[in-house]
């Protein structure tokens, strides 16, 4: 038989089964068998000296904000692709009707992607609520709340419509009731809920406290949303998960009282899962420089260092990025903490960035690294084995 595709003399990364040096026959797009014989294929890729790896799932993306999706997704997804990243996950903002709203943007997607792509669908409002059965019918099974807004921080941009140029503001009050009744919603269905874990009233009056004070360094923004505002929000979004049997994702966790709160909750029974991303393992408040101003903030060298310790003993579950493509300009903004847009890029630059801080520093090793970026998020997802893995049908 002649296949379509031949990866030859490589090292297969397989997580769970380790380092297998085998060829690689591909039909269809999907692995068709393994042999160590010689395979007739159109294409030959010679991958001798080379490890292979599970095309890499980037659970948490932003796009489609400052641009709309039928541009954003065309060069954010070849970034992906750069990157070794095979599928991103889109961290949806729709203002307005999912149901009014929806197909649009997955039409759009569907003609603009080079990779595979899925969608987060957030909550940003009672009537999203009603239309997570919609959603669900439509191929979403996994729901975001922004528990970080509400109050004095409510505002937000969301995500611009199909071929527009005009970029989406709204105000999103993510109270208990918002809160509760989305868990209750979500559990209903046996879908996943993602909580981004921030107490938006603390971080306010933190805020304000610094601006009085005329603070204005990457240091202020990780004092001005401190992690006790995540280790809280963590406890209480977990207490209401567990009570109504709904299981729970936690993304961009970065400090070591969110560590802690997330280790207890689990001794507690919650069904969580944990996400940290690239920067909160490599940089600190020492960078000193705004273009690091990202929510949650990243925190102190110690920090950093239990972040690490927390992805080699399996408490981080996977790695995400959450990627933000925003231009320099905008990103600046008048060169101080306040005015500087947060989050930057990451997608293109994930694997890099561990295999060189992961694993070439002796950290983890490749098979680790295979799991985090590919098969756990594949499994939480609900991609396995179709992902996640290099295995026949994958």
């Amino acid at each position: 038989m002649t296949f379509d595709l031949a990866i030859a003399n490589g090292s297969i990364v397989v997580p769970g089964a380790g380092i297998i040096n085998t060829n690689i026959a591909i039909k269809d797009g999907k692995v068709a068998e393994f042999t160590s014989d010689e395979v007739q294929a159109n294409r030959m890729i010679n991958a001798e000296g080379l490890y292979v790896l599970p095309g890499a799932i980037d659970p948490h993306v932003h796009y489609g904000v400052y641009t709309s999706i039928d541009k954003a997704a065309q060069t954010e997804s070849r970034s992906a692709a750069i990157g070794g990243v095979t599928t991103m996950m889109r961290m949806f903002r729709l203002y307005g009707s999912y149901k009014e709203k929806l197909n649009s943007h997955l039409e759009a997607s569907a003609k603009s992607h080079i990779v595979d792509y899925a969608y987060h669908a957030s909550i940003l409002m009672p009537e999203h609520v009603n239309e997570i059965e919609y959603c669900i019918n439509n191929g979403i099974t996994s729901f975001k709340l922004y528990m970080n807004l509400n109050g004095e921080l409510s505002s937000i941009y969301m995500d611009m419509d199909p071929y527009t140029e005009k970029m989406i503001s709204g105000n999103v009050n993510t109270d208990d009731d918002l809160v509760l009744s989305t868990i209750k919603a979500v559990a209903s269905h046996n879908a996943l809920l993602i909580a981004h874990a921030e107490d938006p009233y603390v971080c306010h009056a933190e805020m304000e406290r610094a601006k009085r004070e005329g603070k204005n360094s990457l240091y202020t923004w990780s004092e001005c949303r401190p992690s006790r505002s995540e280790h809280d929000t963590i406890v209480k979004v977990s207490k209401l998960a567990r009570k109504n049997k709904c299981k729970l994702y936690l993304p961009h966790i970065g400090s070591s009282l969110a560590i802690d709160a997330i280790k207890s909750e689990r001794m507690n029974g919650a069904e969580l899962f944990v996400e940290t991303c690239p920067h909160y393992l490599t940089h600190s408040t020492d960078f000193q420089n705004i273009t690091a101003k990202v929510v949650p903030p990243i925190r102190s060298k110690e920090d950093v260092k239990r972040m690490w310790d927390a992805v080699i003993d399996g408490t981080v579950n996977c790695i995400g990025t959450d990627h933000v493509a925003n231009r320099l300009s905008m990103k600046k903004g008048n060169d101080d903490i306040w005015s500087a847009l947060a989050g930057f890029p990451g997608i293109a630059t994930m694997l890099p960035v561990l295999l060189s801080e992961g694993v070439n520093k002796g950290r983890i090793r490749l098979e680790k690294l295979a799991a985090l970026t590919s098969f756990n998020t594949a499994e939480i997802f609900s991609m396995f084995p179709r992902k996640g893995t290099i295995a026949i049908d994958s």
